[in-house]
């Protein structure tokens, strides 16, 4: 390009191209990542979303009540059809604190998108009832199930829970059904039937419990669907540690964070938002929790983070195969 021979308009043709290549290469090295790595068993599946409150007592309650609406204001703006399965709620004096919600989102691919909420978020922030003005510190868990829809005939085998050989299948027999009256606010009619429905998985104690429909039916049913999730998704994350195990070795340590790992941090009196798988931080905490566009970010942040652990596992395992060959 710098040799005074070459034509002038040829040399600003390369440079243009040069310059165009240049800023290409972030797209075409994410969509090779991409294609390097295997694609998650639920990633085209619609997902459950549970939040829970953790440590923190009341604060960890309302904080709970805040992130329900910020992942149902996050899935409405995405047009990704939010529904809210199970929401128990206590009334305070001043807002209402959660116990404990399970949202729907029923877009197909809705699993790959919020996955990367799974895990314990922490608050820090001057709880209303505090006089002295001290901060406080409370967690709020959070997990993303997979939802399987109700006709599984044309599933791949692996994945469909009616199929026996399935990885997925429950054994009805392994189930104990109980029927209860439901409690809590709905009038006279949670109190005189028995409608409400509690389902536990005998092998594994795994319990989940439905009242918030009238129908004992309806509530049957959903009961069904999120222990169907939290089974396969427990069975799908002991598939994850058998091969981080396998990795360890290698990679002298991998990177990837569960549900019981702190993942990020809401600190109200700096307005700031920060996730500790990648570093980013937004100070922008209102819009992040109005499920705005820097909850969006935070969440690309994490998928290139994931996608980044992933190929530098998949490469040293590769080479310590070339290496013991």
């Amino acid at each position: 390009m710098t040799d005074p021979n070459t034509d002038a308009e040829l040399r600003s043709l390369a440079t243009e191209d040069l310059e165009s290549s240049r800023d290409a290469l972030p797209s075409i090295s994410d969509r090779l990542k991409k294609a390097l790595i295997p694609r998650h068993p639920f990633a085209d599946l619609p997902c459950l979303l549970e939040i829970r409150p953790g440590a923190g007592g009341d604060e960890a309650g309302l904080f709970a009540f805040e992130m329900l609406r910020m992942y149902v204001a996050f899935c409405s703006r995405r047009g990704l059809r939010p529904t809210i399965l199970k929401q128990d709620t206590e009334v305070g004096p001043s807002e209402d604190r959660l116990s404990e919600a399970v949202i729907e989102i029923q877009a197909n691919g809705a699993y790959d998108i919020l996955r990367t909420e799974s895990g314990v978020h922490r608050v820090q922030r001057v709880p209303a009832t505090e006089t002295k003005g001290r901060t406080h510190t409370s967690a709020v868990s959070v997990m993303v199930l997979p939802s399987f829809p109700e006709d599984t005939s044309e599933m791949d085998n692996a994945l469909n829970f009616e199929d026996p050989s399935s990885d997925y299948y429950i054994d009805p027999q392994e189930v104990r059904v109980e029927k209860m009256r439901a409690g809590g606010a709905g009038g006279q009619h949670v109190n005189k039937t028995e409608s409400a429905i509690r389902l536990t998985h005998i092998p594994t104690n795994t319990v989940v419990s439905m009242q918030d429909e009238r129908s004992q039916q309806a509530n049957r049913r959903k009961a069904w669907q999120v222990l169907r999730a939290k089974l396969a998704e427990a069975r799908q994350e002991a598939r994850e540690q058998e091969l981080m195990q396998l990795r360890r070795g290698i990679l002298g340590g991998v990177a990837k964070m569960g549900r019981g790992d702190k993942i990020r941090t809401y600190n109200f009196g700096q307005s700031r938002c920060t996730d500790h798988r990648t570093g980013i931080t937004i100070h922008n905490l209102d819009g992040i929790l109005d499920g705005g566009d820097g909850l969006e970010t935070v969440m690309d942040s994490v998928r290139t983070w994931m996608a980044d652990s992933e190929v530098e596992a998949m490469v040293a395992e590769d080479m310590a195969n070339a290496k013991s060959k």
